[in-house]
């Protein structure tokens, strides 16, 4: 198995970085890679309990993942599992994610840990498509601060 660390700084508060990577108004702002969009989803980490969207690209491709918020401790971290659907939406390998904040003397640091992950490729698909998600979650701060 394999993990995947990235690391992003915001010039927000813990609080703010929390909601936003948690609240379903929030979420559906910035979840998934750049040039996605979530027509489908119960997408809420604000709580424990099941979750899923479904990301669909510039050419119409559809991508389903979906888990479990398994811990919640507001403003610190969220922790979920995650698994991809094929085309019959039979769900695959099942991986961890937990999303840390911490406060910085600016802002504050968001650290994604995407833990057991089946290989090394999976790991760079998943590192990939986590900063480019990140880079939409910096624009959506951005222009809201």
């Amino acid at each position: 198995m394999t993990n995947v660390r990235i690391e992003r700084s915001f010039r927000v508060s813990p609080e703010r970085l929390f909601a936003a990577v948690t609240k379903q108004a929030d979420l559906l702002k910035w979840w998934g890679p750049e040039g996605v969009h979530v027509p489908e989803h119960s997408l809420d980490l604000s709580g424990l309990g099941p979750w899923y969207s479904v990301m669909v690209n510039d050419a119409g491709e559809r991508f389903k993942v979906s888990g479990h918020v398994t811990s919640y401790d507001p403003p610190c971290s969220v922790g979920f599992t995650w698994a991809w659907h094929d085309d019959a939406d039979a769900r695959g390998h099942e991986s961890h994610v937990t999303f840390t904040i911490v406060e910085t003397d600016d802002g504050a640091q968001l650290i994604v840990d995407h833990h057991e992950l089946l290989d090394e490729e999976s790991a760079l698909n998943h590192r990939g498509g986590w900063q480019s998600t990140l880079n939409r979650l910096a624009a959506v701060l951005e222009e809201n601060s």
